[in-house]
């Protein structure tokens, strides 16, 4: 090799090897967000204004670093719901339609909303999210109420995640079900459940911040104090991975909606994005979440669960 093709090569390899990637994932580092609801202990009192620094946030037990602490109070930040409803739900919850319509009604213009039906194992929405709230109201139909008809409440949940009817990533996303949460293909309470365990993993990957609300499903099974029992504890288990709540009475239907309808507004209005940092084995994974706050006469509700993704990090 002649003098001059010698040297030529040897400055192309040592400008390869000190050229950095214009990207380059931080190894062994991941991300997360979540949503966190912070709420006075007594419901009389003003929202709490709570800082960064109170913060002490864990993933998988190993202390993580905060890159972002931002309140959400407000019409400022977006929304978006979905109220989906138990398409095997007793009928008679169209006597709760009142509450419901007021519901929608008074919802701020921030938030977007649609309805969707639990239908053999699928999501079925009623229209687009929009913030058009009269319009969510006139597509409010009744359950069929056969027994069964949603397959599984996991299965339309997990359906709804994976395809969420918007693409709008700076908005909230809250899912109320109204079920009665009994899994018929799985019908006792196991908390390994994997049909649970998929929808709480595909609400984690999808951001969803999942509510229910317990109202009995037609059929004799759903009867059953056993069946119920377990169907209220999935629930449990789904909404405190996913940082939402669950509400019921007993084991029968509650004679009024809206004060759970009230506590899920106020929810909204009292919400933070975190955002943290979180070692990860190179791959995205769900993982556990605990985050505390030490500050007094507040109550935090965060995700048990959360998805955390590689960081790209830019190089210079």
């Amino acid at each position: 090799m002649s003098q001059p093709i010698r040297s030529l090569a040897f400055f192309a390899a040592a400008f390869l090897a000190i050229a950095p990637l214009p990207f380059a994932q931080n190894e062994g580092q991941g991300r997360g967000t979540a949503i966190v609801t912070v709420l006075p202990k007594d419901s009389h009192a003003s929202a709490p204004d709570i800082s960064e620094q109170t913060l002490h946030v864990e993933v998988n037990g190993k202390q993580s670093q905060i890159t972002n602490w931002n309140p959400l109070h407000g019409t400022q930040s977006g929304v978006e719901v979905v109220l989906l409803i138990d398409g095997g739900a007793r009928t008679s919850l169209g006597r709760e339609f009142g509450d419901i319509r007021q519901f929608i009604q008074s919802l701020p213009p921030n938030v977007k909303i649609s309805l969707a039906s639990m239908e053999n194992g699928r999501a079925v929405l009623a229209g687009p999210l929009s913030a058009d709230h009269a319009k969510a109201v006139r597509q409010l139909q009744l359950p069929l109420g056969i027994p069964g008809q949603s397959a599984s409440p996991y299965f339309c949940l997990s359906d709804l995640a994976k395809r969420w009817p918007s693409s709008d990533s700076s908005a909230r996303r809250e899912v109320v079900m109204i079920t009665d949460g009994v899994d018929y293909y799985n019908p006792h309470y196991d908390p390994e459940d994997p049909y649970v365990q998929a929808a709480i993993q595909d609400s984690a990957r999808a951001h969803l911040v999942v509510y229910s609300i317990y109202w009995r499903s037609a059929g004799r099974f759903d009867r059953s104090e056993y069946a119920n029992n377990a169907g209220q504890n999935l629930l449990l288990e789904v909404t405190s991975a996913t940082g939402g709540d669950s509400y019921w009475i007993g084991m029968g239907n509650p004679v009024s909606l809206s004060p759970y309808f009230d506590d899920f507004s106020r929810r909204l209005n009292n919400q933070y994005e975190l955002g943290f940092t979180a070692p990860m084995s190179g791959k995205p994974e769900l993982a556990n979440l605990k985050v505390k706050i030490n500050a007094p006469d507040v109550k935090v509700t965060a995700p048990q669960k959360t998805w955390i993704s590689p960081t790209q990090i830019a190089q210079k």
